[in-house]
């Protein structure tokens, strides 16, 4: 009778791999959801803040808000994207927005069309565009004098169970439609909308995914599928910045071919994930971004 070898940790089923790594990553960013949710905009309110400042010839205002955005920033220059991959409650809320619109769609046998790669491209520059007029309008000193129109402001009254003023009714329409969209395109606001996401995009991050292209299966392009915002993580890419560093190209590589930043094999291996969220949740602790009771 031939024995077989009991099946090893390193020969472990992909499929059972990617679905512990899903599990881990969805952990996280509930935990940042309900522990952290408006670091987000404290972020956004620090932007504000400083272009407010400017357009004023005012001092910039070295509050919370303005620590906030500094610790972020620094974060995501040393380890990528990670704060949008796992800790903004917006970007999380809109992953499971569009996990339940996927579950409705295959229960129901119909598919909504996908937007074609050019288009996602085009479209991922509309939010350097609405990063530009928030800033000259707070520059100008007339981005206060506006009608209550944020939807991450409505958002962030959710989130923190309070009511919402009727002076937020265009924020509150505005909310509804980026949901929408969320259901029809995954990370819909992350890629298309978010001014945070535009700042975030534009810093030269260190802890970056890459692919080595050479040990590739041929034909393969099973990352660039699975990626929700169409990056590829070859080194020189002018786009690599676009990548929220969630790890899906790293899970669905049969090779096991990205890494992570500088001396990471396995680019979304369980232990570093954990850590980088440690570190992130240790920050907002400082900072006193985290919701105790």
């Amino acid at each position: 009778m031939i024995q077989t070898k009991p099946r090893t940790k390193k020969h472990a089923n992909p499929r059972d791999r990617m679905l512990l790594r899903r599990r881990i990553r969805a952990g996280i960013q509930l935990i940042f959801f309900l522990l952290a949710p408006a670091v987000y905009t404290s972020c956004f309110s620090g932007i504000k803040a400083i272009a407010s400042a400017i357009g004023a010839s005012e001092p910039i205002p070295y509050d919370a808000f303005f620590t906030t955005l500094v610790v972020v920033c620094l974060y995501t220059i040393l380890f990528g994207r990670f704060f949008c991959g796992y800790a903004c409650a917006f970007g999380s809320f809109g992953d499971a927005v569009y996990a339940l619109s996927q579950r409705i769609q295959k229960k129901c046998g119909k598919k909504l069309p996908n937007l074609p790669e050019k288009a996602v491209i085009l479209l991922q520059k509309v939010k350097y565009l609405l990063l530009i007029v928030i800033v000259l309008l707070c520059v100008a000193e007339v981005y206060d004098t506006l009608p209550k129109w944020s939807p991450w402001d409505v958002f962030s009254m959710l989130t923190a169970l309070r009511g919402i003023p009727a002076a937020y009714a265009i924020g509150t329409v505005l909310l509804l439609l980026i949901v929408l969209g969320m259901a029809v395109k995954e990370r819909f606001f992350c890629q298309f909308l978010c001014p945070m996401g535009a700042v975030f995009a534009l810093l030269p991050v260190l802890g970056t995914y890459r692919r080595k292209r050479e040990n590739c299966l041929p034909r393969c392009s099973a990352c660039v599928k699975n990626c929700p915002v169409c990056v590829e993580t070859d080194e020189g890419n002018s786009r690599t910045g676009e990548c929220i560093s969630c790890g899906a190209c790293s899970d669905i590589c049969p090779k096991r071919n990205i890494s992570y930043g500088l001396g990471i094999k396995d680019g979304n291996a369980p232990l570093p994930v954990i850590g980088k969220a440690v570190i992130l949740l240790f920050l907002f602790l400082l900072l006193g971004a985290v919701r105790i009771g």
